[in-house]
């Protein structure tokens, strides 16, 4: 029903991916709400997103979504938010990223990052050199992972939590002024009947 009636070209797809037909802002707004309103508890969806997003924050690109849908299933996150949160690695980001933990890694274990880095780095290049790339970068994804999934966890509970709350007041609230309005109306047909 809501299907369109040309389907989008391969080339309109790929364009996509690096820039929403949208725009970020709306992509980023719908993310946002679609976010605070899954179903579960500001835990669970905080948990679940947190668990995404550290995940962008490794090397293991093919893997992103199994681990953070695994680990989600581990700690009881939302594994829909999981899944969206795994957005937070994009090709927009993953450069910033790679760079990062590479030189966290390289640090962490007392070796020197290669100069010709920032012009070689492909996913490609990652893994055929597993042990001057791949390794620094798994090691320095760690601490990365544990401050992503705090910062995120933080955040997303807070967004949560709040809009749950606000929502729950609203039905009260409405719930309250159904309640009050049926007595009136009972007594309105009670007095009609007395006549």
């Amino acid at each position: 029903m809501f299907r369109r009636r040309k389907g989008l070209s391969v080339f309109a797809r790929a364009k996509q991916l690096f820039w929403p037909a949208k725009g970020w802002r709306r992509a980023g707004t719908y993310t946002y709400h679609r976010l605070r309103r899954l179903p579960g508890t500001p835990y669970s969806i905080a948990a679940g997103f947190a668990c995404g997003a550290a995940m962008s924050f490794t090397p293991y690109i093919g893997f992103h979504f199994v681990g953070a849908v695994l680990v989600a299933w581990i700690i009881g996150g939302s594994i829909v938010a999981a899944l969206i949160g795994t957005a937070v690695g994009n090709p927009w980001t993953f450069p910033f990223i790679w760079v990062g933990i590479y030189r966290v890694g390289c640090w962490m274990i007392g070796c020197e990052p290669g100069d010709a880095l920032s012009e070689t780095l492909t996913l490609t290049y990652i893994f055929d050199h597993p042990r001057a790339i791949l390794l620094p970068m798994s090691v320095g994804a760690l601490p990365a992972v544990i401050v992503v999934w705090v910062a995120f966890y933080a955040v997303v509970w807070r967004i949560v939590f709040d809009y749950q709350a606000l929502r729950d007041r609203r039905r009260a609230r409405r719930r309250g002024a159904r309640e009050s309005d049926e007595p009136k109306a009972i007594g309105e047909s009670a007095g009609k009947e007395g006549k």
